[in-house]
């Protein structure tokens, strides 16, 4: 480094830093007495408000809730906005005796107040709790005009839930209703909509299963209270999103037809497009009333609900699960066809039963059928055919081809409590019941009883991929803001063509030949024709006794330990379209109580065909026409 060679030299070098240092100390004041000035004068107010605690605060405004549509634009579910009050605890101060006070200006109770008080303690402080809703615009105006007496009391404009079509679709919208503290506990959400006062949210059906889409995003406001907490005015905004909006493939007519058909029973009917998924009828009774929910359901309602015998709570298309029974024979016969145990033209004798390792397997018909083939032990239904092929094929091949038919699997669709059924495998039975499996199992197993069940929607996704030939797979959800959803499972089955031919003729001569279990119920639309398969199954052990007197009939016994009757079908039969499955809980026979069901509604289905039923409409088309609704309805 150069040293300095003299002291003015040095003198010449200690200035210059001086200046640097100096220039740089004054810069830093500068900038320190711009930010004061900015802190002190322009931004005083702002800052003293902080300073002031609870001056500010910070309230979540909640988002519009996303509406259900069906295929054709029509709304299924909408909002309709309410006045409420909502009290802050720490404002109030007191907030029994404001209570108290505002009990005089609106209906509040003293069963309102406790119960208000009893949420408020759960509650922080300075979280919002509703305290009355319902209210109209007299009872807003009033609570505004005694304000300074009613400390931390606000108006606010809420929105309650509304199904136009009530019980047509409670089982598959569901309901919304308030945050529970249940809810808190079993929902890993941090979304913090979930803490405003009695936010809704989805309970049961779409509205639970998309409710993350339906919910939408919560806005917020920044507001400026006074010491008494009355609102002075709002500093910013940020306006909440709204929930998606979503169209359903249910068609609401034949929703409503196919419920209109199986009034005053415990049944189930779903009606699927063959072509696409596209689940046009989920129809499950009896039902119940979604808006009993919204507003909070009185005990007698809900006590009623639980206890009927019928389960009007449950979805019996999706999460019921039944023993499939006769209708599980296609399964078992192309388990065999393709397997190669069996040729369609070959005989098999029934006599009325089968004895294996000495206990005795019966057919429905007591002096049996006689020598029978493929497609007559369909169209009679004949068990003991069945019994025999079992033994042929055993029961991981029937159920290899049962899961590749839709049972036995859970299927992905926009409705919780979607069940799987049940399958049977040597390995499941060990596993769940500790039992090794046995012989007369997989008998059993051939004619759908014993440990097989399936809900009506696999049910009608077997027939539909019976009838298509392909992997469709069941679609409720069309479309999410206008994007169309996607179509799964077009391509081809791994079964060989001809063996579903088999098949299908099978169930062409059940509905349409001589002797046919299901000849009654053929359709009677001109050029059209369905293919469809009975079933009865058992929900009681007949014993040995009872059949050497006579087997008693279902009409003479208690309604649940009669038989469930079941039908399958798909139609038209040369160009399939729809595929449908009909359960009628403990309806006696297939042929008597779900054929003709099946029969009316495929009908229907087919008529709303012919007036361009497949085209869904879109979303937007469908949330004008709600509008114009509406504003009729005013009108």
């Amino acid at each position: 480094m150069k040293q300095p060679k003299g002291p003015g030299e040095k003198r010449q070098i200690l200035t210059r830093r001086s200046l640097v240092l100096g220039g740089a100390m004054g810069g830093v004041m500068t900038i320190l007495g711009w930010r004061m000035r900015q802190l002190g004068v322009k931004q005083s107010d702002q800052f003293r408000l902080l300073a002031e605690e609870n001056r500010i605060n910070i309230r979540l405004i909640p988002p519009t809730r996303g509406l259900i549509f069906d295929r054709r634009g029509m709304a299924l579910a909408y909002n309709e906005p309410v006045y409420k009050i909502d009290m802050v605890r720490e404002q109030a101060k007191d907030p029994e005796a404001v209570l108290r006070r505002l009990a005089d200006l609106i209906p509040l109770s003293n069963e309102d107040i406790d119960k208000a008080l009893a949420t408020m303690r759960k509650r922080r402080a300075f979280v919002p709790v509703t305290v009355a809703q319902d209210l109209d615009w007299s009872h807003i105006a009033a609570v505004s005009a005694n304000a300074p007496a009613l400390p931390g009391i606000s108006p606010e404009l809420g929105h309650y839930r509304i199904y136009p079509y009530a019980e047509d679709f409670a089982h598959i919208l569901g309901r919304v209703g308030p945050v529970s503290d249940y809810d808190l506990k079993k929902i890993n959400d941090k979304d913090p909509l979930l803490l405003i006062p009695r936010f809704q949210i989805g309970k049961t059906g779409v509205e639970n299963k998309l409710d993350r889409r339906l919910r939408g995003e919560a806005g917020e406001k920044r507001i400026e209270v006074n010491a008494i907490g009355r609102v002075m005015r709002v500093l910013s905004r940020e306006e909440p999103k709204a929930g998606a909006n979503l169209q359903v493939t249910i068609d609401n007519r034949l929703q409503k037809f196919a419920l209109k058909r199986i009034e005053g029973q415990s049944a189930a009917v779903v009606v699927m497009d063959v072509k696409n998924g596209d689940l046009v009828a989920l129809a499950s009774a009896p039902g119940y009333d979604p808006n009993m929910f919204v507003r909070g359901i009185s005990v007698d309602n809900w006590n009623a609900l639980n206890t009927d015998k019928y389960k009007p709570l449950l979805n019996k298309t999706v999460t019921g699960l039944y023993p499939p029974g006769s209708t599980y024979k296609m399964v078992s016969a192309l388990a065999a066809l393709e397997g190669g145990f069996i040729k369609p033209e070959e005989k098999i004798y029934c006599g009325g039963y089968v004895e294996v390792y000495g206990n005795r397997f019966h057919c429905w018909r007591r002096g049996g059928h006689g020598k029978i083939d493929l497609k007559n032990s369909l169209k009679q239904s004949c068990d003991v055919y069945y019994y025999e092929l079992a033994q042929r094929i055993g029961v991981e091949n029937m159920s290899a081809m049962a899961r590749k038919l839709g049972i036995g699997v859970e299927h992905d669709l926009a409705l919780p409590g979607v069940r799987e059924g049940v399958a049977p495998t040597k390995e499941w039975k060990r596993t769940r019941k500790k039992k090794d499996w046995v012989v007369g199992d997989t008998l059993n197993a051939a004619i759908g009883q014993g440990y097989v069940l399936a809900s009506p929607m696999q049910l009608a996704v077997m027939t539909a991929r019976i009838a298509s030939g392909t992997k469709i797979s069941p679609r409720l959800l069309n479309a999410v803001d206008d994007r169309p959803q996607p179509v799964i499972g077009r391509e081809p089955l791994d079964i060989k063509p001809e063996s579903l031919d088999q098949v299908r003729r099978g169930m062409f001569a059940v509905v349409n030949e001589p002797g046919g279990t299901a000849r009654r119920s053929r359709l009677k639309i001109k050029g059209m024709k369905m293919a469809g398969k009975t079933g009865t199954s058992q929900v009681r052990f007949i014993t040995k006794e009872e059949r050497a007197r006579g087997v008693i009939r279902n009409k003479d016994l208690p309604w649940e330990r009669r038989d469930h009757a079941l039908f399958v079908a798909f139609a038209p039969y040369d160009n399939p379209r729809f595929a449908i499955s009909v359960v009628v809980e403990h309806g006696g026979g297939g042929s008597k109580a779900a054929a003709p069901i099946a029969k009316d509604v495929m009908s229907f289905a087919l008529e709303l065909e012919e007036m361009n039923y497949k085209k869904p409409e879109t979303i937007r088309t469908g949330i004008q026409a709600t509008n114009r609704t509406q504003k009729a309805d005013k009108a």
